[in-house]
């Protein structure tokens, strides 16, 4: 009997001293491989580390799909790893699953409510629980203009309106210039023409891209979109979009041979990689709109964190998680990204460039005036097989000079309810 009384308080101090020494450490699995985004979460390694956690990641280069499956294979195979890159609707349907760890207790005592920006709660929290912590906020809805490009053309400021920009690529033509420098690829397509539904219609771009509201799709304004979108594939840009990479389309701007660029703002990220610097180099500003205010088409990175039964990885996530929200990782992380902190209390007077200080600027603008959305290019808003679906459409009228308006907008609208 005492035997046995004392390999029972053996056993429980051994479980003591587990859970006591319990040594935080963590997987990462996420989609930054390569340049500015891959030394940006270098950046979150080094931290782990330096406060005494254990760090490990598996990077997996390619489409967020590629990132999808190894997740759900994992997850399949009993083995869900203790924090991922997720965002958008991505993460409300793995919560779904029951499976994600919950963050209030952290949350709560480090007051993350208070000083995330509202439009990402929701998706944080998909069911009133915090499951996820933001990295960054992304403004997608930029346009970039070659500082030399432009001069020659004549072209004093960058377009307000689409009108201004359609005036502006006609003088960069004139100047024997590109207009805007770009690489067709899904999402790079669709990251152009939603920066034109939004700056052309605010509320066709919440219902077709927010709502997932199919008449909208068809409606004349989309169309109209569209429209504007013929005229910049077939006149604005040029004919070796399809075969083209990215540090090709940034060289376009570096060499002034282009006049601007449209995409989001990790551009700042590799700009800097290339030796650019804003105001010298390279101007930016909002993306044209027609309604004059300031807008705001939001993408955030985030990393999302699933249940544990090893004491060790448990501990991790609250450290992964503690360490993303600080102030200091927050700071770190977006100046190197080009992005903004997903914390509305950062200060960006030190150490951001004048790019990102605007954006936080007109974040908060387009808070206060309800043009605040989330981006459907880059998977913020509807479901993944919806906007797959609105993707594939772009992308085929970007590589089909027959394809009309009219059809490409009730080809948006047949893709989707054929997903429904």
């Amino acid at each position: 009997m005492l035997t046995r009384k004392v390999a029972a308080v053996g056993a429980a101090i051994c479980l003591l001293t587990g859970a006591a020494y319990a040594e935080p450490k963590t997987n990462l699995l996420h989609q930054w491989s390569q340049g500015s985004d891959a030394a940006a979460i270098a950046k979150l390694g080094e931290m782990f580390t330096a406060a005494g956690g254990k760090w490990e990641q598996t990077p997996i280069s390619g489409h967020t799909a590629n990132t999808l499956a190894k997740l759900r294979a994992d997850v399949i195979a009993g083995n869900a790893p203790p924090a991922v890159q997720l965002k958008g609707p991505e993460i409300a349907e793995w919560n779904q699953t029951g499976k994600m760890a919950n963050l209030d207790d952290l949350a709560t005592k480090e007051g993350w409510d208070k000083v995330v920006a509202p439009e990402l709660l929701p998706v944080m929290k998909p069911a009133g629980h915090w499951v996820a912590a933001p990295m960054n906020i992304h403004r997608i809805n930029w346009i970039w203009g070659s500082t030399k490009a432009m001069e020659k053309a004549g072209i004093k400021e960058l377009p307000k309106t689409w009108a201004e920009f359609n005036a502006d690529c006609e003088k960069a033509i004139a100047a024997k210039l590109i207009c805007l420098a770009h690489f067709s690829q899904d999402w790079t397509d669709a990251t152009v023409f939603e920066v034109i539904v939004y700056g052309q219609s605010l509320d066709l771009f919440k219902k077709a891209f927010v709502e997932g509201d199919t008449a909208a799709m068809r409606s004349p304004a989309m169309v109209d979109a569209f429209k504007e979108f013929r005229l910049i594939v077939d006149k604005y840009m040029d004919p070796a979009i399809a075969g083209r990479d990215y540090d090709t389309t940034t060289g376009m701007i570096a060499k002034n041979q282009a006049a601007f660029m449209i995409m989001g703002d990790w551009q700042i990220g590799i700009f800097k990689a290339a030796g650019l610097k804003e105001g010298a180099d390279y101007v930016c500003s909002q993306a044209p709109t027609d309604w004059a205010k300031p807008g705001f088409i939001l993408n955030s990175d985030s990393v999302a964190f699933f249940e544990q039964s090893d004491p060790d990885y448990i501990e991790g996530q609250k450290l992964l998680a503690h360490l993303i929200m600080s102030p200091k990782f927050q700071t770190v992380f977006n100046e190197t990204k080009g992005s903004i902190p997903a914390r509305l209390d950062v200060d960006l007077s030190n150490g951001f460039n004048a790019c990102q200080q605007m954006s936080q600027k007109d974040l908060q603008a387009s808070i206060k005036d309800g043009t605040l959305v989330r981006s459907m290019a880059h998977n913020m808003t509807i479901l993944q097989k919806y906007r797959g679906a609105i993707m594939e459409v772009i992308t085929t009228f970007v590589n089909d000079p027959k394809m009309t308006p009219e059809q490409a907008a009730n080809a948006m609208a047949d893709a989707v309810e054929a997903q429904k």
